[in-house]
């Protein structure tokens, strides 16, 4: 049988939710692979809506699995009533509206707070001993919730090629373990069956990108 796994989305756009290259990443590859992707994302308020030409936030408000649903062609359910039974594994994408919508990264860092449901969803794959796969900024949720765990958001000394790698300096503080590596690879967590890798958080070209991604599936399948 295919394997089923959990898509979830935090938006549509880089800078105010999910980024689009990354997730139509997730599903061709998960397509590939003959798996099944079952998308999801919970139904509540953007933190804001930003105009991408601009770069700046405007007063429009919007919802999250309303813009999700944009990416999955309206093929989505909302987040509450996911059941991890039926799923073989998670993966979440990257873009802004992680650290946004479904966490308050961007604003609090390290001291965020990660949404209940998106807690709970994580928490649960976790505890089936379910694999997880996080890309780009996301592998901060599994800082933040399971102390001690080992990801990777690329490097961890800021340069040209590497503009957000303070990230990996607070998810030391938060008691993980980071691994520097390059775009295309990912990291393993064996024990708590942790798939992480870069993604945009690299100054890269985009089937770069694309490949690193692709890395991360095959593992999360792999662990499946």
């Amino acid at each position: 049988m295919a394997k089923r796994v959990a898509v979830v989305l935090a938006g549509c756009g880089v800078f105010d939710g999910t980024e689009l290259h990354e997730a139509s990443a997730v599903l061709v590859h998960l397509s590939r692979a003959g798996a099944q992707a079952e998308l999801y994302a919970p139904n509540i308020p953007q933190m804001h809506v930003v105009d991408h030409v601009k770069g700046q936030p405007t007063p429009e408000q919007r919802n999250v699995l309303v813009e999700s649903a944009r990416i999955a062609r309206g093929n989505i359910k909302d987040l509450a009533t996911l059941d991890v039974k039926g799923l073989d594994a998670l993966i979440i994408p990257g873009g802004f509206g992680v650290a946004k919508n479904l966490s308050t990264w961007a604003t609090q860092g390290k001291n965020c707070s990660v949404s209940k449901e998106v807690e709970s969803v994580l928490r649960a794959f976790h505890a089936a001993h379910k694999p997880i796969g996080l890309c780009c900024i996301s592998p901060v949720l599994a800082a933040k919730i399971f102390p001690g765990c080992e990801v990777t958001v690329g490097h961890d000394t800021e340069c040209e090629q590497w503009p957000y790698a303070k990230t990996a300096e607070a998810m030391k503080e938060l008691g993980c373990k980071h691994i520097n590596s390059q775009v295309s690879e990912v990291h393993v967590d064996t024990r708590n069956l942790l798939v992480t890798t870069s993604a945009f958080m690299c100054n890269a070209p985009i089937h770069h990108i694309h490949d690193g991604v692709g890395s991360m599936v095959r593992e999360v399948l792999r662990l499946a």
